[in-house]
């Protein structure tokens, strides 16, 4: 008669064995998952910023110039005022609706009686609206709707009004504002407040000049806490200026004269000073004060080591961190006439 051996059951020991290599095996797997997914985000926020940047280049095809960063309701910015002091107008992101398939909501905007944020008829055609080419799909921030205007969503996006003075070696900016609400606000870069900027202005190149950036990701104050400091709190992406003309004539008398969805360079990307940043739009240009954000708030996001940005010709490139601030300066400036280093 033919004998049969059975195979006994898995020992404990054999079974912590198996155990231990699935954990060993998950744990090198996790990362690797985690990387693939942050370069595909990474990638989806630069074909938003592609999108953006192409928006411009078709605005200015249609219009002979580039939108501004942010306008006042005056004549030639589709209101209808003489550029008084008391009246907001529309950022540089519903310029461009048109030109990222939103023209429905496009045809429903009113540029005149406060149309970036105080306007009935925009806020009813813009609630609920969140626009997808404007966040950045790695961005931890709230989307919102806005704690200012409650139909209104943030952004992660920001023009570049151009850079603060000083930082340029060899060359004096002199279209700045240095503000009590907001910090310093620039006029020497792409997307300037009130600017009618042209390509062809843009003596330094455009591929050597930067147009749209990120702020998507927290800021440490002092406290150590998180804070949701960008340029489109706390009124939301179609917020522009109240103040007419452009830095360095961008001042109302000391008024109200922030630019909301807008940055001015003055720190390098992902930068906190040591101990976190003081809430201080007036002084550091960084904070929130009522719903008054500072224009100095500097690019920032969560991708490793660097933020997305697009650049005049319409390319967009990851710019490190490492990046030194005069380059940063140089290439937020379309007309400074200086050689930009290796970098």
């Amino acid at each position: 008669m033919k004998s049969f051996s059975r195979r006994g059951a898995f020992t404990l020991i054999e079974l912590l064995v198996v155990i231990a290599i699935i954990a060993i095996l998950i744990g090198l797997l996790l990362p690797a998952v985690q990387k693939v997914r942050e370069a595909a985000a990474r990638m989806s926020c630069q074909n938003n910023l592609k999108q953006l940047g192409l928006a411009l280049h078709n605005y200015h095809d249609a219009n002979a110039k580039l939108p501004p960063g942010g306008a006042n309701d005056q004549a030639g910015f589709g209101g209808s005022g003489a550029g008084s002091s008391s009246v907001w107008g529309s950022s540089w992101m519903v310029y461009i609706l048109p030109q990222i398939e939103q023209t429905a909501l496009y045809s429903k905007w009113q540029f005149s009686s406060s149309s970036g944020a105080f306007n009935s008829n925009n806020n009813a055609a813009a609630n609920g609206v969140q626009i997808k080419t404007f966040f950045c799909p790695s961005s931890p921030l709230n989307k919102g709707p806005s704690t200012s205007n409650a139909n209104a969503s943030y952004a992660n996006y920001v023009c570049i009004a151009g850079a603060a003075n000083g930082l340029i070696s060899g060359y004096n900016e002199t279209r700045v504002n240095n503000l009590p609400c907001g910090g310093i606000v620039g006029g020497g870069g792409m997307l300037p407040p009130n600017g009618t900027v042209t390509l062809v202005s843009i003596s330094d190149g455009t591929s050597n000049t930067i147009a749209l950036s990120e702020q998507s990701n927290f800021l440490k104050d002092t406290a150590g806490a998180k804070q949701e400091w960008r340029a489109s709190q706390t009124w939301g992406w179609y917020l522009g200026v109240k103040s007419p003309g452009v830095p360095p004539a961008f001042d109302n008398s000391g008024g109200d004269n922030r630019q909301p969805n807008g940055a001015t360079i003055r720190y390098t990307i992902n930068y906190t000073p040591s101990g976190g940043w003081t809430n201080d739009i007036a002084g550091v240009g960084v904070g929130l004060s009522g719903n008054c954000v500072g224009a100095n708030v500097p690019l920032n996001s969560t991708h490793s080591g660097g933020a997305n940005v697009v650049y005049g010709d319409g390319s967009v490139r990851f710019l490190s961190d490492s990046t030194p601030l005069n380059v940063l300066a140089q290439l937020a400036t379309r007309d400074d006439g200086t050689v930009i280093p290796n970098f």
